[in-house]
């Protein structure tokens, strides 16, 4: 019997070996006190059992087991097992990351909200991160219309290039070139040299303007004002004496009469002038000696 015994346990103990032997293979820690949780996506992708979870990019566990939501199509629920001193708090954000080269990383970046803090066995939502596969795909077109561009613009610059105009307009360059040196530095000698006499002179021009102001504002030009005023007084005085008909220049501006009479007078000196003119031997007798026609 003891036999028997002997043989039962060592095969109890074997198939106990195997079934642990085979949970540790599938990465499941049979031994450890680690907190687990779920994490809801879309699409796991290409993670797997025993893939590491980094928390800040340290290992701070491992995905124990994936699992499909049957009865929310779409979802997959990741089984993570991590340390138990790490406390995921409401606004933990766990992101599957994709390589470069494909394969998955599960990071998490814990908040630090100072909320309740989720339970073993709670769901956590998660997010995807585009590949970089994923993200060079999306790109291709948009290079393919870059590309097209490109070529279009060196099949252009190939006919510039061609163009028998192109050294003359090369040419013409170089000569502007040249001019706006010659230009540019004819401004540097103004600048340098003109100008601080110009500026000289217009701050010596102020400096005179202002000594010629205060000079005025010294000066008292009253007594030429009430001078200019009596003046200007006596003016209109005369004026109103003129366009009065007292006077001779009134009258002589005012009367009409006296106007037609002066203009009688000078039209009969006219016309005696004209006929002296005309008969000066009706007015004027000579003779050598003395006689006089009759």
């Amino acid at each position: 019997m003891k036999k028997e015994y002997k043989i039962g346990v060592v095969g109890i103990v074997a198939l106990v070996a195997l079934f642990m032997g085979i949970r540790f293979l599938q990465g499941k820690d049979l031994f450890n006190t680690n907190h687990k949780y779920y994490v809801s996506f879309v699409n796991a992708k290409g993670l797997a059992r025993s893939s590491k979870v980094y928390a800040d990019g340290i290992d701070v566990g491992i995905v124990s087991d994936i699992l499909y939501n049957y009865e929310k199509p779409c979802q997959v629920l990741v089984e993570i097992s991590v340390d138990p001193r790490l406390v995921l708090r409401p606004g933990t954000r766990i992101q599957l990351d994709s390589g470069l080269m494909g394969g998955c990383t599960l990071n998490m970046y814990p908040s630090r909200n100072l909320g309740k803090p989720y339970q073993r066995g709670d769901t956590i939502p998660g997010y995807e991160q585009t590949a970089m596969l994923d993200k060079a795909a999306e790109v291709i077109p948009d290079v393919r219309q870059v590309i097209a561009k490109v070529d279009t613009l060196l099949t252009t610059l190939n006919r510039v290039a061609a163009n028998p105009d192109i050294p003359v307009v090369i040419s013409n360059v170089r000569e502007v070139t040249s001019d706006l040196r010659v230009t540019t530095q004819r401004l540097n000698d103004l600048l340098g040299n003109d100008v601080p006499v110009l500026l000289t002179t217009y701050n010596q021009l102020g400096e005179h303007t202002t000594a010629l102001v205060d000079h005025f504002k010294k000066v008292d030009i009253r007594p030429t004002i009430d001078s200019v005023n009596c003046t200007l007084s006596n003016v209109n005085s005369l004026l109103a004496r003129i366009q009065s008909n007292e006077g001779t220049i009134g009258a002589l501006i005012n009367d009409r009469s006296m106007y037609n009479n002066l203009n009688h007078t000078i039209q009969s000196a006219d016309s005696l002038v004209t006929d002296i003119k005309a008969h000066p031997k009706r007015y004027v007798h000579f003779s050598v000696f003395g006689r006089k026609d009759k």
